[in-house]
């Protein structure tokens, strides 16, 4: 397996349809990054939730995944479920963000989620980051729809138990679901780790990436 940089990364976008898509999705990638590059720009910005106590729980947990970082968390009112009616204000949102960023990585959702707010929100990414590093990450639920990624990160021991601590802390109002649970993510990981010849992963699929091999 050949490992490829990213190269220097300076600024990050998080991209979310709900609060802790992202938490879940990149956790663990974005505490790593984040906590070995102090200073490190990133913009997270999530389509729903907002106005209401997810919306606490999102910049409590944001604020504990990127240690170090300049963050700036912009949350917004979209309906949770909804989110391929309100395609223009989704178009919007992120032309908006764009303006005002020109990241390194881009962290968003995958494109063939079988959530339609997930996939929704991962068709319009490209059309306002065109030339840009997506990172398309899984998010483990009932659908049943985990694929087969082709992009990893590996994940120390304690980043992973990390993710899976700060998830449980700061996101109260989910540990009702039957699938929010250390077992899960834990799991996950370990077995993406697998895939990659390390102890814990997060996958990535990406669709699209331009490569330096003259360096």
């Amino acid at each position: 397996m050949i490992k490829l940089g990213a190269g220097r990364i300076d600024r990050v976008v998080a991209l979310g349809a709900h609060c802790d898509d992202i938490a879940i999705g990149a956790g663990g990638s974005l505490f790593a990054t984040c906590a070995s590059r102090p200073g490190i720009r990133v913009d997270a910005l999530v389509l729903s939730g907002g106005g209401t106590d997810r919306e606490d729980e999102e910049r409590a947990a944001l604020a504990a995944f990127c240690p170090g970082a300049d963050l700036d968390v912009t949350v917004l009112k979209m309906p949770d479920g909804r989110l391929p009616a309100h395609w223009d204000e989704v178009k919007n949102s992120l032309e908006d963000l764009r303006r005002r960023t020109d990241p390194d990585v881009i962290f968003a959702p995958r494109t063939d989620d079988a959530h339609q707010d997930h996939r929704g929100l991962a068709t319009l990414v490209p059309t306002a980051f065109r030339d840009h590093l997506v990172l398309g990450y899984e998010i483990v639920k009932w659908d049943g729809d985990l694929g087969r990624p082709n992009s990893y990160q590996p994940l120390s021991a304690e980043v992973a138990e990390k993710k899976v601590e700060l998830l449980q802390q700061h996101y109260p109002s989910q540990r009702h679901r039957p699938w929010y649970d250390r077992e899960a993510f834990l799991g996950l990981a370990r077995i993406r780790g697998i895939e990659c010849q390390a102890r814990y992963a997060e996958a990535f699929h990406v669709t699209k990436q331009i490569l330096d091999l003259e360096g």
